[in-house]
């Protein structure tokens, strides 16, 4: 079976080490935050929070204390606040480790298209164009396949690029690749998916 939603969040938070400062993108990403478990891990919010904890239980929601996606978040002993003008600087300094982002479309180069979709109405590309140039790693969560059945992880992207060459690990519903000199390599399938399976589902190169 391929990982669902929880299972790939899972899975990403496997690729946080102690003492790291990191990023969670809208979507997926955002449930990182309940797999952290026992690690030092400080989750860093573009809108100006740094130390962000699980999400709330249901009756517990602070209105005030929102997530970059504006889903309501938890606060820890440690947690710091501040303006967006200095968080950026966090970001465009280096000194976020990790971001770990959702995706429309990957490129085996490590392009990533993760803003807009021609003729749809959206509000800009916000945080992420500064994410993928800051930060030290990109990893990328997001499912294998379009509702359509057809690859997001291509060849080459064919949507608007929000980073050209930024991205180094890519979890999906069926397993890992890592951006590699010529394409894409094969770290590990999810739980019950083949190989076969993985191939048949990228479009990308893998060497």
């Amino acid at each position: 079976m391929p990982w669902d939603r929880n299972q790939m969040a899972a899975r990403a938070a496997q690729e946080l080490e102690d003492g790291m400062y990191v990023n969670l993108g809208i979507g997926i990403p955002t449930l990182v935050a309940n797999y952290v478990g026992d690690k030092d891990i400080t989750l860093q919010s573009e809108n100006g929070m740094l130390g962000m904890g699980p999400f709330p239980i249901e009756g517990d929601e602070d209105a005030d204390l929102i997530n970059a996606g504006k889903q309501t978040i938890t606060e820890l002993d440690r947690t710091a606040y501040f303006d967006s003008a200095m968080s950026f600087g966090m970001i465009r300094g280096g000194k976020i480790a990790a971001a770990i982002l959702g995706a429309m479309e990957v490129g085996e180069n490590g392009d990533l298209a993760n803003w807009m979709i021609p003729g749809k109405l959206v509000k800009g590309m916000g945080g992420a164009m500064d994410l993928v140039a800051g930060v030290g790693r990109v990893i990328v969560v997001m499912d294998h396949t379009n509702k359509h059945g057809e690859s997001k992880v291509l060849k080459s992207c064919t949507l608007p690029l929000t980073g050209k060459g930024v991205v180094n690990r890519i979890i999906t519903n069926l397993g890992v690749l890592d951006v590699v000199e010529g394409g894409l390599r094969l770290v590990e399938c999810a739980d019950g998916v083949t190989e076969e399976e993985l191939r048949a589902a990228t479009e990308a190169t893998l060497v």
